[in-house]
């Protein structure tokens, strides 16, 4: 569990702040993340990565010389937001375009997309490499659907040496793919790991066992066994990774190889060198040579007990960016010639509204939205250790805590933007803006889309009626549906998101009143939400634990379902004056 904290859904903004403050000759704070401390040349391509707190060193850690310009660094365990991606981009870009680089989760690439998107539109090139390395969350057959673990480094760090050496933005895409395509990663665990104010671990393992393929998030493994001794599991790792030898490798005897045991919170360096030792036996017995091998802490999962071996077969090209110096507050290899010129300036950058001040009854109506969103902050309060345990089953288990997280950061929003005379649609945009910056991850960028969404419908001059909030939550579905590809019967969201749309479509052909539209509406969410008990997930954290979800309705359906039949409760106590 987690000893030190003061507020868990402050704690990695506090965690942030004292590892910028320990690390000060090598990174510097932006809005979002950090970067290096010093800036890359101008005109030269720069490495951003990024991703959930509750990995370091994974990911500012890899902030520096040798390794990337900028990482964007999210809540725990959740991805970082756009906006966030979008401010550490803008500060950290010298010119020549950028690569993003980060682990294939469905927050990080939904995330990561729409800042790209955004960047591109503002005249920035941008790239991206996913980084797809655990062999056990995917079969090779369908490769591009595994995650992104401990193979990260050597991927990120072929990207970053061929940047400072000043290749164009398409020769770093091409090196970092193929590191990518060369990489191999299988991890294991004896325990599972405890979110900050949390009282139990995501999942147990019985004593004596061992999970093999679990998520560095507290995804449960995709099979369990007895713990084997030090030497076995070293064997158990080896064989398996060879089996997946990637294919442009002709012959493995003399194959140049960099090796990764990664520890992954409790198991410590005394117990990984015993391991080592028979990897190191198993690997040269194999025919194999061994270039400076990492023994360390990479990335973690807070309390997990557990390791990781990756396998880097290397190309000539691809070694020697294997063995360049780096400098960073978490990987030190070589010499680096350090300059006090060119340090990064002080830019920061945020999501600035300028407010729309509304018409008098559309800033009414905001005092009803706000109402609304505060409504719904209370009733995911509530039910916050519930949804995480839902998500638990077969995820990683922060869908309570982000949810809480993002209609926090909300209704704060919406507050400002009341004081500011806004009108309902630009309340419900900077809430929604708010809530994804916050949430980061999955959640917080499709309620994003649903609020600006439906915000926009609003508008600002007109009184609201169902037909509005039909038509927005229409738009919402779309926009929902095109940025996550999750599709009716995914078990996700989208599988009340789509009943509620056709509810509400319903409604406002019958002319009901807005309260009478949400309270069915309300009944048919809460119907769908727990049909998805029966579903399989297809995509997202939980695919690869599909059959564990059984009989489990989707946290996701779950907690939208409780946004509305709030949504119901309060209009039928705020929204009389729009009823007449």
């Amino acid at each position: 569990m987690t000893y030190l904290l003061n507020d868990p859904t402050k704690f990695a903004d506090e965690l942030a702040e004292g590892f910028v403050a320990v690390h000060r000759d090598k990174i510097y704070a932006v809005d979002g993340g950090v970067i290096r401390l010093h800036k890359a040349k101008p005109g030269q391509v720069v490495l951003m990565i990024g991703g959930g707190s509750g990995h370091y060193p994974a990911f500012g850690g890899f902030v520096g010389q040798g390794l990337a310009h900028g990482a964007a660094m999210g809540n725990v365990f959740a991805s970082p937001s756009a906006q966030q991606i979008c401010n550490v981009a803008q500060v950290v870009d010298a010119g020549g375009g950028i690569l993003f680089c980060y682990g294939n989760y469905a927050g990080d690439v939904l995330n990561f997309n729409q800042a790209q998107q955004r960047l591109r539109a503002m005249g920035i090139d941008v790239r991206s490499v996913v980084v797809t390395d655990d062999i056990a969350s995917a079969s090779l057959a369908e490769k591009h659907k595994r995650r992104g673990i401990a193979g990260t480094l050597p991927v990120f760090k072929a990207a970053a040496v061929a940047a400072d050496a000043g290749k164009s933005l398409d020769e770093v895409f091409r090196i970092a793919t193929e590191a990518n395509e060369r990489v191999r990663t299988l991890g294991v665990a004896f325990s599972g790991c405890t979110l900050p104010g949390a009282s139990e671990p995501l999942f147990e393992v019985a004593s004596g066992k061992m999970e093999i393929g679990m998520g560095i998030h507290g995804e449960p493994g995709i099979s369990r066994m007895d713990a084997p001794s030090a030497d076995g599991l070293a064997e158990i790792l080896v064989n398996r990774l060879l089996d997946e030898t990637p294919s442009m490798i002709e012959d493995r005897r003399g194959a140049r190889i960099g090796v990764i045991l990664n520890g992954l919170g409790a198991v410590k360096y005394e117990e990984l060198f015993v391991v080592y030792r028979k990897i190191d036996q198993l690997l040269s017995g194999h025919g194999l040579t061994i270039v400076e091998p990492v023994v360390d802490e990479l990335i973690t999962s807070f309390d997990m007990a557990g390791i990781s071996l990756t396998l880097f077969w290397m190309s000539d090209e691809l070694e020697k960016t294997w063995l360049a110096a780096a400098d960073t507050p978490a990987f030190h290899r070589g010499n680096v010639v350090h300059s006090n010129e060119n340090k990064a300036d002080s830019l920061q950058l945020g999501n600035q509204h300028r407010l729309k001040t509304g018409s008098a009854i559309s800033q009414a109506a905001a005092t009803v939205v706000l109402a609304v969103l505060e409504a719904a902050y209370a009733a995911i309060d509530v039910k916050q250790e519930e949804l995480g345990r839902l998500d638990a089953i077969a995820g990683d288990g922060d869908h309570g805590i982000g949810m809480q997280r993002g209609l926090a950061a909300a209704v704060a929003a919406a507050k400002e933007a009341l004081d500011a005379k806004a009108g309902a649609g630009t309340l419900l945009t900077v809430s929604g803006d708010a809530w994804s910056n916050r949430a980061g991850g999955t959640s917080g960028a499709l309620w994003g889309v649903i609020l600006r969404n439906i915000g926009s419908a609003l508008g600002d001059e007109a009184k609201p009626d169902v037909t509005a909030i039909a038509d927005g939550i229409t738009a919402a579905l779309r926009g929902v549906t095109d940025l996550g590809k999750a599709q009716l019967g995914d078990k996700t969201l989208v599988d009340v998101l789509h009943p509620l749309s056709v509810s509400m479509d319903s409604s406002a052909s019958r002319n009901l009143s807005i309260a009478a539209a949400w309270n069915a509406a309300a009944d048919v969410a809460d119907a769908a939400a727990q049909a998805t008990e029966n579903l399989l997930p297809k995509i997202g954290r939980a695919r690869p634990h599909a059959e564990k979800s059984i009989g489990t309705p989707d946290p996701g359906a779950v907690s939208m379902a409780l946004i509305v039949r709030s949504i119901a409760i309060a209009l039928k106590k705020h929204c009389a004056p729009f009823e007449n």
